[in-house]
């Protein structure tokens, strides 16, 4: 007999009510077995000394060596990290969720792992217990990272209070671990995602565009500079474009089509989308259109004041005036003078980046 009480829960049609009974034993003080889309782990509130004692002896760990902990939103990154810098940003907007720890400062002077794991069970948990879900594998010292219910609970059934069996795990193999407590990727553990995908995503360069809405201007800039990179054989650039305004989801205006399909360039396929700090914080480089989108980004992220720009610094059209205004609603021959400016900003940008 097992001194555990076992849950078994359907991932994709779990009864609220077990999730609830778990999160009760975890804020009590209590040790949860608890699936991942890696492997199955080891839960307890990081808020509760005596639960983090009781898993620090499980785990053979020293007490000032800290457990990782799972996160519910990308956005959770910064309640427990400080001073992150852009490459974590663009390997969380790639990998979370998803098998990916990183190591990161926190607000005690000291270091965090953090993941967002790729599995309804354990988000919904960590979403719940809010103050942090600590989560080591479910494994004695020595014993291979458990890929199953079975697994887990053979060597810790007498050591925790509840567990909770949800199949296999997909992956079923450890979250890869890199630290980035400086702008230089380390990589601790190369586990279920390989060194050279995470240097490849770390190294490459993100050019962001903003304007109002997304529908003209930074689709213009958008299209001509993925063509420019695309010519010059560019693959460790990617270029995304957003708007300020709330709308999302809306094509390129007609206009715009037009005097891209002129470049030979389709955008019939462009959806606006609205820029978020996510897209802000990964960026390299932010061009925008007009002081007030460059107001807006520094409102939202000051970090980012040494990356932004306006688009028209670049076109070196001995023109006072830096704002490139909105052509929205104008004649043809507006959006093609609009297009002119950018174009000749575009070039001078592609040879820089």
């Amino acid at each position: 007999m097992t001194s555990a009480k076992i849950l078994k829960i359907d991932r994709l049609s779990f009864q609220q009510e077990y999730i609830n009974e778990a999160v009760g034993v975890l804020e009590k003080g209590g040790l949860v077995i608890i699936p991942t889309d890696t492997v199955y782990g080891i839960a307890c509130d990081s808020r509760n000394p005596e639960a983090l004692k009781k898993l620090s002896q499980i785990k053979q760990r020293p007490a000032d060596k800290p457990f990782p902990v799972l996160i519910s939103q990308k956005e959770d990154v910064e309640k427990y990290a400080v001073d992150i810098h852009r490459t974590a940003y663009k390997l969380i907007d790639k990998y979370w969720p998803g098998a990916l720890t990183i190591v990161l400062k926190d607000r005690n002077n000291s270091t965090i792992g953090l993941r967002m794991p790729d599995h309804e069970i354990a988000l919904k948990i960590a979403g719940m217990l809010k103050e942090g879900l600590v989560c080591p594998s479910a494994n004695l010292p020595g014993k291979p990272a458990p890929k199953n219910f079975s697994e887990a609970i053979k060597d810790l059934a007498g050591l925790v209070d509840m567990a909770i069996d949800s199949g296999d795990a997909d992956v079923g193999i450890e979250s890869s671990v890199v630290d980035l407590t400086t702008d230089t990727l380390k990589i601790i553990r190369e586990g279920a995602l390989k060194k050279a995908e995470l240097e490849e995503t770390a190294q490459k360069k993100y050019v962001l565009f903003v304007c109002t809405g997304n529908s003209c201007r930074s689709v213009m800039a958008q299209a001509l500079l993925a063509k420019t990179l695309r010519e010059k054989n560019r693959k460790d650039v990617e270029v995304i474009s957003a708007g300020i305004m709330m709308l999302s989801g809306m094509g390129a205006t007609e206009a715009t089509k037009e005097v891209l399909r002129d470049e030979g360039i389709d955008v019939s396929a462009h959806r606006s989308q609205r820029v978020t700090k996510e897209m802000i914080m990964k960026s390299d480089l932010i061009l925008v259109m007009e002081r007030l989108q460059e107001e807006r980004i520094l409102q939202v992220a000051p970090e980012a004041k040494n990356r932004v720009f306006l688009l028209k610094e670049f076109a070196k059209i001995g023109d006072t005036d830096l704002d490139i205004v909105d052509p929205i609603s104008q004649s043809l021959d507006f959006y093609r003078q609009t297009m002119a400016v950018i174009k000749a900003a575009i070039e001078r940008v592609a040879q820089i980046i």
